[in-house]
């Protein structure tokens, strides 16, 4: 019996890509009956995406406040400052370049992944409860709602069967890479947005195919195509710059490889489809262009990216290792990469040979092979400028090195590039098990469970947490107003660093009403101008950063106390403040009164007015 036999009527769904639906529809009834049953079914997998990102999130609930993810505490503290500093937009208090940090030189939000877009949006609720939760509702809600925005793409652009479609997207929005970037990147697992650019690509290219109708490319409909393409691109710019650039390379490769094995569709419709998307790229470049600019050569912009490519490349042999945030990982596969929020190539050799085969069973169709053809782009350029296995260096160039030292590619890290293997995998998967679910042959069984088996090896476990550092009621109870002026500046004792952020959730617990000095972003305080991760301490600060290090109280004389005052001139600060949590209280006390006087006491803190 031949294949086209066995295999239940049902259309393609590659095809599906291109075609228009059928133009002799059902009845009224039965259209409103389907209706209602297909969305029942698709509320239903989206909660059962939403409650995955709970089970896995269920550390930070249900008091975010005083708990915090263990793996990468420092980057929540960061996050949680971005989106304080976005809720001021709320009540007229944003610019690009904000004051609440570094002062008086202030930090800009577009060189740095301040998720905008994302803090604008949520202010209500981060004014009203707080930036801990708002952090756990994006924590949470970034993994479901990318799977769902997958499971709504593969159920309508490739119409697949749902059960096909909720696998397929469950990869994309919970796989490895996913998760371990849920370890405080919100500017990465905020890829929601990716299957609508998508989407909006697959459109703009069915109108502007002269075959898809009788009167040639539908230009209204691709301009609004354009339009909307337009819209989302500027949109995502404001949530996270990198996830948009991984996507459009990705794009690019597929289309390329989608053209080469369809041609006559390349003749068709390419002059229409890139004009298209040049009036989708004009249109957001009206928007984005001052942003732009600003992000990189505004104040305080950079142009340049301070993360090594050499440094943050992914280990050739992680590709087959299943990552330690799966409930069947190993601690031990950890020093495959540099930290837990970076398992993006943690695949593991299950889920890597059921693609592998699906990807063949599938044949030569153009999505299928536009899909390998793509993960294996995005998954050598993972591998960085020098092929790294197990560990050791080989001194093997890797294909990142073609693009080392391009404008922008610099600027994103070369292991991040695995993540776009994430919804191409998931593409495969979910087309091999909706052509497995029509044939009525052995496939029908052996499909399914091989992909079961590959998905459940990367299952993930819940995100590690622990209980935050209570904050001092100098800062909870509002007392910082004693002695801070409006819109002024308060120097905790000891700063913020890059290394040690905890300060700034003081002015993300007071709705970020104060600024304060140095602390932990991107700036340009690199040689030349180039990017680096915070500022240069100031000789007081540094000073005091030492007491609190080693506890020994340091000789203070009249130059000290000249330099701790034009130090205190230079941050225009209003208030110095030492809380009794802080280490060697004591003995930073008594520095801090050698330098400016008695202090008076607040709440749980010492005070300096000027």
């Amino acid at each position: 019996m031949t294949s086209a036999a066995r295999t239940a009527p049902g259309p393609d769904p590659e095809q599906a890509v291109r075609l228009e639906p059928a133009l002799v529809r059902p009845s009224r009834s039965s259209r409103l009956l389907a209706t209602a049953v297909r969305h029942r079914a698709d509320l239903f997998v989206g909660l059962l995406f939403v409650l995955l990102a709970g089970w896995l999130t269920q550390g930070l609930w249900p008091a975010p406040a005083q708990r915090m993810l263990a793996l990468n505490p420092a980057d929540q503290t960061l996050y949680e400052w971005f989106l304080a500093v976005d809720s001021r937009a709320l009540v007229g208090d944003f610019s690009l370049l904000t004051n609440r940090l570094n002062a008086p030189d202030g930090v800009n939000l577009m060189t740095n992944t301040t998720v905008i877009a994302l803090g604008v949006l949520l202010a209500p609720v981060t004014m009203l409860v707080g930036a801990p939760v708002t952090f756990a509702l994006l924590a949470a809600g970034n993994l479901a709602g990318t799977a769902v925005a997958w499971y709504l793409l593969f159920t309508r652009a490739l119409r697949v069967r749902r059960l096909a479609a909720g696998l397929g997207a469950a990869l994309c929005g919970f796989g490895p890479g996913m998760v371990s970037q849920s370890n405080s990147h919100l500017h990465m697992t905020a890829q929601w947005l990716v299957p609508v650019i998508v989407w909006l690509v697959v459109r703009l290219l069915r109108a502007a195919d002269p075959a898809g109708t009788p009167d040639g490319p539908d230009r209204r409909r691709m301009v609004s195509s354009a339009v909307w393409l337009a819209a989302a691109v500027t949109f995502q710019v404001f949530v996270g710059e990198e996830v948009l650039f991984l996507a459009a390379l990705t794009l690019l490769v597929m289309t390329v490889a989608y053209a080469m094995t369809d041609r006559p569709l390349l003749r068709r419709a390419l002059p229409t489809f890139g004009g298209g998307l040049m009036l989708a790229a004009g249109l957001a470049l009206l928007v984005l262009a001052y942003p732009l600019w600003y992000q990189f050569a505004g104040p305080q912009g950079v142009s340049d990216g301070m993360f090594s490519p050499h440094y943050f490349s992914a280990d050739l042999s992680s590709w087959w290792t299943i990552s330690p945030l799966s409930v069947a990982g190993s601690d031990t596969s950890s020093r495959l990469t540099t930290g837990p929020a970076e398992y993006n190539t943690f695949l593991g050799w299950p889920l890597l040979l059921v693609t592998a085969a699906c990807a063949g069973w599938l044949g030569r169709r153009p999505l299928v092979l536009a899909c390998v053809a793509g993960a294996l782009v995005m998954g050598a350029l993972s591998l960085g400028p020098e092929l790294v296995i197990s560990g050791e260096r080989t001194a093997l160039p890797g294909p990142y090195a073609l693009l080392a030292g391009l404008p922008v590619v610099d600027g994103a890290l070369p292991m991040r590039f695995g993540l776009a293997v994430l919804p191409l995998a998931g593409t495969v998967l979910t087309l091999a098990m909706d052509r497995a679910l029509r044939e009525r042959g052995s496939a029908r069984w052996l499909v399914p469970l091989a992909v079961g088996a590959a998905l459940l090896s990367v299952f993930p476990a819940p995100l590690p947490t622990t209980d935050r550092p209570a904050l001092p009621e100098f800062v909870t109870a509002g007392h910082w107003r004693q002695c801070v002026r409006p819109g002024g500046v308060l120097v905790p004792v000891p700063t913020a660093t890059p290394k040690d952020p905890w300060p700034m959730r003081w002015a993300t617990a007071a709705d970020a009403e104060f600024g304060m000095p140095e602390g932990f972003f991107i700036g340009p305080y690199g040689r030349g101008g180039s990017a680096t991760m915070g500022t240069y301490k100031r000789p007081t600060s540094a000073l005091l950063a030492d007491v609190a290090r080693r506890g020994v109280p340091p000789a203070i004389g009249d130059e000290q106390r000249r330099q701790a005052a034009r130090d205190v001139r230079f941050w225009g600060a209003s208030c110095v403040a030492l809380t009794d949590n802080a280490p060697h209280a004591a003995t930073l006390r008594q520095t801090l009164e050698a330098l400016f006087g008695p202090g008076t006491r607040v709440a749980d803190a010492w005070t300096w007015r000027f």
